[in-house]
């Protein structure tokens, strides 16, 4: 049976549920510094980004300018929220479980957020020395960009080709493919909008799942085309 040389799982919207989270915070943050922004249009628009690329995106778009504490504010003001109220997706516990090949998670999210929310969720155990934030890269570039995703498989020593990716976000599969690795979409996260699949779908995932009981048959289905093709 073809394994892969690594599983990647991106942290924010594909174990936690905590986009929908963050997503709330940001727009409620932005709205009030006079650019009116709804959570869903976060979601759709803005999902996987860091707060600061969505504020100098909406800057670019909206010439609302934004004082740079709002950062700083968002941080802390989600960080709080998380501590308190992040949950696990149903059933990622099992489906992590269930991967046999190395695993580790690529996330623009800080070191420390991501321990304390797999913490919080109980699945630090699963990935614990293998957590690796794109802001912690040489590069310190985020997603889209690929580097977070090369630099783990550089850690890991990974084939790109033979590595898969589970993303929740279109940046997020963007960076992925641009890496060179294959990307499975996931759209079981409360954050999930009408036409998330297709847009995952069209930025270069292979297939898109919405219950984290399918992984593993997924994996090994396209595990098993690659070897044949």
């Amino acid at each position: 049976m073809p394994q892969p040389d690594l599983v990647i799982f991106d942290c924010d919207g594909v174990l936690v549920d905590s986009e929908i989270i963050a997503a709330r915070i940001e727009a409620e943050l932005l709205t009030s510094a006079g650019y009116e922004i709804s959570a869903e249009e976060i979601s759709e628009t803005y999902a996987g980004l860091t707060f600061k690329d969505i504020m100098m995106r909406v800057e670019e778009k909206s010439r609302v300018p934004f004082q740079a504490s709002l950062i700083d504010r968002a941080e802390d003001l989600v960080d709080r929220r998380l501590r308190s109220d992040v949950r696990a997706v149903d059933g990622v516990h099992e489906a992590v479980a269930a991967v046999t090949a190395p695993r580790c998670i690529c996330s623009n999210s800080r070191t420390e957020r991501i321990e304390f929310m797999l913490e919080k969720v109980h699945l630090l155990p699963f990935f614990s020395g293998r957590i690796f934030s794109s802001l912690e890269t040489p590069s310190g570039k985020s997603k889209p960009a690929p580097d977070v995703f090369l630099f783990a498989a550089a850690k890991l020593q990974a084939d790109p080709a033979n590595t898969f990716v589970i993303e929740d976000s279109v940046h997020g599969v963007t960076g992925a493919r641009t890496a060179g690795m294959r990307v499975i979409g996931f759209t079981g996260a409360a954050h999930s909008y009408p036409g998330h699949a297709d847009a995952l779908t069209e930025a270069g995932a292979e297939t898109v799942i919405r219950r984290w009981a399918e992984l593993k048959s997924v994996i090994s289905a396209l595990s098993e085309w690659s070897a044949d093709a």
